[in-house]
């Protein structure tokens, strides 16, 4: 080769990933005369291997040794492909194959598929001879067949595994197989060591008595639970016993028992000609190390109903049958498994699951902490400890969670309902990445290892194997998400709030008697301990899961609720809420896994009657209280086109009205819930309920257009006008909708068209009924009041406004607005009320009829025997004064300045103070008093259910007010004193650019 030549040929050496290019170079070439294969046919696979460098050092070891099988393989299409990648990612695989070239031909059709458990044992077992469950041989070559025929059938998976498209999607389906080999070769290992202890090389019992001796090997953890790694200690549990009418005794039965264990151990795990395959470990079995190497299974239960520690019944939880006897295997873990799912139910069993975990960190290595893949934080045991938890604590009620497999148990708990769809598919991706990762990690050096590369060699090598990055970078930034994304989500499962929040109570509170929770309720706060006690059995009382749950809930909640102004109702609408959920599966769980939603919801429900009883009809709401997005209120569009679907579905005026009203009352619970628990400003709750109101009144019209417009009048317009707050866009909790209503025949008949509208009115106003949350459609601001037609023409309303109208009526149509029906209808409707409301000139006359209504109003209106500074409408300084100030200067300026043509009182302050009609300090007196006279109208409806403009003198009703507006508790005098400041001030100001008095 020329010198040209032989530096493009490094180049491309380069390109394919070798390193030490010259000597690569030169191994080539003596590889590619050994096996008598060009180079090129050589090189065509190993762009694939994770490290061709490695791959290329481990085939020419082999072929220097065995050149005849090296070149079987590397010649076909199959095997080339399967030993670049093999020996690429496993130095191990290629230490082995120079030790046995002759197991090289076996990889010639390996890769395409899993051997799966019957293949495995068939080959495993095959190799030493099994027969009856003894071997053909006992001797040491016994063992390095079963050795070498383990690894040939690894090299099987692990072809399948580096072969496959995706590696991730894969992880489930190797560790099966991997785990269902490890059974093999102990099933192949116990066999021979049945042989020797029966008269082979080891014997020292007749075989009759061998053959009368059971032996159940039960595996632990990850070979229990089908999820092994390539290279991991295989935990196992051995129990034994004399086979059911044997002759021998039961001691006698054991001591061959522990005989069979210790060399079926020897088996897999002594040094031989052939290394080791894994580390069998007893040290599960109960008392460890220390305690018996092989027990009975009547021992097993004793030890496990007396003695057993809470960690042992959490590694019971992956237990199988591995090998040896199938019915003593099957007999141990049926009579175990009980104890596993009822363990949650001991003492502490929470806080010691959690201080396991936090034990295992704290044993790791400072230096290894970074790169733990498996103990370290983020790792993979943060998703086994947390899913195992979650697991155990529910799994005594719930069979169909009850699975060993991380992956299976993770598909079972969302399926279930205990873990959040988003949180498991997060710790199930990462999962088998991380898994992927290790099994790559271990491939390596075919050694148990847990440990991230710490060399960009190794890390890029890593990357390639696991075909999750593209360099080594790469895959140490995918490494560090996983860290991070694991641990959020293992923290938020696995260190549950609301039990942190149980194990904060005093113990004396946590188990009362009668007497003692009577006095203990009363103490807290509750007027009624003996009404309490009484919710309390209801929810706690049974063996049932929803019992347990609520007992568990039971003592935290209850201080939440004594924190409310009203723990008695809080607790009755909480058994409400909990009896219309019924066995509602997420519910409690929700509860429980978060102390947010379970403080936010006794917040809710002791603070607030209206919610109360709304939550009672809509108590999936509660769910709302998990997401904080979903108390935010929904936008119109939203609302609107849940509107359109309701009439689409729904033929029957009755049918939609039913299917709107139960649109309103939820949207009107979110909003409620989103006030209660400060996630609004009154502005949020101004809008929302104005949203709400509006796609009410547009729905239910057009259902009643539908039902009562026949084929030739649909030409008839027709429309809904907001006035007052509503068309303000200003309501709160309690407040009427005022409307005008108005027609265009367009078409239609002008006396049939009239007829119509009343029609259509009329039907509006019935079936917008509703007794558990009403919606008053006030038509009282139309022109000549009560007095006057309920619905009129456009062209009579024009022919009114400008003939004969007085100046209340005009000062009404300030906050005229279009909320629902014909589009052209309402902008000339509100083009003509524009004449009307913004006068290019308001004479003296009108002026002073407009403030001689406005005194007449605060005397007429005011209830009886009301202490008028409590009226948050009407009194000194309520919202009316506002409201008739800015309308007032509204009619006096809105021609000249198009910024006060608004229907919102506050956008009319702030348009009249940029004007200079009202100073910024008075602005400022003004906007304070409103918005507190609207928050505390608004925390009056939610917190009694009923609606009232004055506030109450009743210290705990003001209390309850002031805790919806978040005061601190026992606030009642600091919000009655901070509205009849704000409220004296505010009636100053009013007084001065109202009435023209001075201060």
């Amino acid at each position: 080769m020329t010198t040209g030549s032989r530096a493009s040929g490094l180049t491309g050496l380069a390109r394919i990933g070798f390193s030490s290019l010259s000597r690569a170079d030169a191994e080539l070439d003596e590889l590619s005369e050994l096996v008598g294969i060009a180079r090129d046919a050589l090189l065509v696979e190993a762009p694939r291997a994770a490290d061709p460098t490695e791959a290329l050092d481990g085939l020419l070891r082999i072929a220097r040794r065995d050149p005849e099988n090296a070149g079987a393989v590397l010649r076909d299409e199959r095997g080339r492909a399967v030993i670049w990648r093999l020996l690429g990612a496993s130095r191990g695989f290629a230490d082995f194959y120079l030790r046995r070239p002759g197991s090289l031909p076996a990889l010639l059709d390996a890769g395409r598929v899993l051997p799966d458990d019957a293949a495995l044992r068939a080959a495993i077992l095959g190799a030493v001879g099994a027969e009856g469950g003894f071997a053909a041989d006992a001797g040491e070559s016994a063992w390095v067949a079963l050795r070498v025929a383990y690894r040939e059938q690894l090299a099987r998976i692990a072809a399948y595994d580096l072969l496959s498209d995706d590696p991730v999607e894969a992880v489930r389906a190797v560790s099966a197989a991997l785990a269902d080999a490890a059974g093999a070769a102990l099933e192949a290992s116990l066999a021979v060591a049945r042989t020797r202890v029966a008269g082979g090389g080891a014997g020292v019992f007749p075989r009759s008595e061998v053959e009368q001796t059971q032996l159940a090997i039960i595996g632990m953890g990850k070979a229990g639970a089908r999820e092994l790694n390539y290279v991991s200690d295989v935990d196992v549990i051995f129990v034994g016993g004399a086979a059911p009418d044997a002759e021998i005794t039961e001691q006698r039965a054991l001591d061959i028992a522990h005989r069979l264990a210790v060399q079926t151990t020897r088996g897999i795990s002594e040094m031989e000609v052939e290394p080791p395959l894994w580390e069998v470990d007893a040290n599960l079995r109960p008392e460890g190390a220390k305690g018996a190497l092989v027990r009975t299974l009547a021992s097993h239960l004793t030890y496990y109903d007396r003695w057993a520690h809470t960690w042992e019944f959490q590694a019971l939880l992956k237990a199988r049958p591995l090998a040896g006897d199938p019915d003593l295997g099957a007999a141990y873990v049926a009579g175990t498994q009980p104890k596993v799912w009822a363990s949650a139910g001991r003492e502490s069993f929470v806080d010691s699951v959690q201080s396991m975990r936090e034990r295992v960190m704290e044993h790791i290595p400072a230096d290894d902490m970074p790169n733990q893949l498996k103990l370290g934080p983020g790792g993979i045991r943060d998703v086994e400890f947390a899913v195992q938890l979650i697991q155990l604590v529910h799994g005594l009620v719930d069979e169909a969670i009850r699975q060993p497999a991380t992956l299976d148990a993770l598909d079972a708990l969302v399926a279930e309902g205990y873990i959040g769809r988003e949180d498991a598919a997060t710790f199930a991706r990462d999962y088998r990445v991380l898994r992927l990762l290790e099994h790559r990690l271990q491939l390596v050096g075919l050694s148990r290892t847990h440990l991230m590369p710490r060399t960009e060699e190794g890390l890029r090598a890593l990357a390639r194997a696991s075909g999750l990055a593209d360099t080594g970078e790469g895959v140490q930034r995918l490494w560090e998400r996983i860290k991070r994304e694991v641990r959020e989500v293992h923290v938020r499962l696995f260190y549950r709030p609301l039990l942190s929040a149980v194990a904060a109570l005093p113990e004396d509170q946590r188990s009362l008697t009668a007497d003692e929770a009577h006095a203990r309720l009363a103490a807290i706060g509750l007027r009624d301990p003996g009404g309490a006690l009484r919710h309390i059995r209801a929810l706690t009382s049974g063996i049932s899961r929803k019992a347990t749950i609520q007992r568990h809930l039971m003592p935290v909640m209850l201080h939440w609720f004594a924190d409310g102004a009203d723990p008695d109702r809080g607790l009755l609408s909480y058994r409400r809420v909990s009896e219309r959920l019924g066995d509602t599966p997420w519910f409690l769980r929700m509860l429980r896994d978060s102390s947010g939603a379970a403080e936010g919801l006794t917040k809710m429900l002791s603070s607030s009657r209206y919610i109360g009883d709304l939550m009672e009809w809509i108590p999936e709401s509660v769910a709302w209280l998990d997401a904080g997005e979903r108390l935010r209120p929904r936008s119109g569009d939203i609302l609107r086109a849940e509107a359109r679907a309701i009439q689409d579905r729904h033929e029957s005026l009755e049918s939609a009205m039913t299917a709107v009203r139960a649109l309103r009352r939820r949207e009107m619970l979110r909003t409620a819930m989103g006030a209660v628990l400060g996630a609004l400003t009154i502005d949020d709750v101004g809008t929302a309920l104005t949203t709400i109101t509006e796609v009410t009144i547009q729905a239910t019209l057009r259902a009643v257009q539908r039902d009562v417009l026949g084929p030739g009048d649909a030409s008839l317009d027709f429309a809904i006008i907001g006035m007052g707050r509503f068309g303000g866009a200003e309501l709160g909790f309690g407040s009427d909708a005022d409307v005008l209503y108005v027609y265009r025949p367009e078409g239609v008949e002008p006396g049939r068209a009239a007829e119509l509208a009343k029609r259509i009115v009329a039907e509006l106003r019935r079936v917008s009924e509703d007794l558990r949350l009403p919606l008053d459609l006030d038509a009282d601001l139309r022109p000549e009041g009560r007095n006057g037609p309920i619905v009129r023409s456009l062209d009579a309303y024009a022919q009114y406004y400008r003939r004969w109208s007085v100046s209340w009526e005009a000062q009404a149509l300030l906050r005229a607005r279009g909320v629902a029906g014909s589009r052209s209808l309402i902008r000339d409707f509100l083009a003509m009320a524009d004449e009307i409301r913004y006068p290019e000139h308001l004479d003296l006359a009108s002026t002073r009829e407009i403030k001689r209504i406005k005194a007449r109003v605060e005397n007429e209106r005011m209830p009886q025997r009301i202490d008028r500074t409590r009226h948050l409408k009407l009194g000194p300084g309520g919202l009316s004064d506002v409201e008739w100030l800015v309308q007032l200067l509204q009619l006096e300026h809105g021609h000249a300045h198009a910024a006060l043509r608004t229907t919102s009182t506050l956008e009319g302050l702030a348009a009249a103070t940029a004007a200079g009609l009202v100073s910024e300090a008075d602005a400022s007196q003004l906007e304070a008093s409103w918005r507190l006279a609207a928050r505390l109208r608004s925390a009056n409806t939610l917190s009694s259910g009923v609606t009232s403009d004055v506030l109450p003198t009743d210290r705990r009703a003001l209390d309850g007010i002031g805790r919806i507006l978040e005061y601190p508790p026992y606030s009642a005098n600091d919000v009655e004193e901070d509205w009849l400041r704000a409220a004296r001030r505010s009636r100053r100001v009013f007084d001065r650019l109202f009435y023209g008095d001075p201060d």
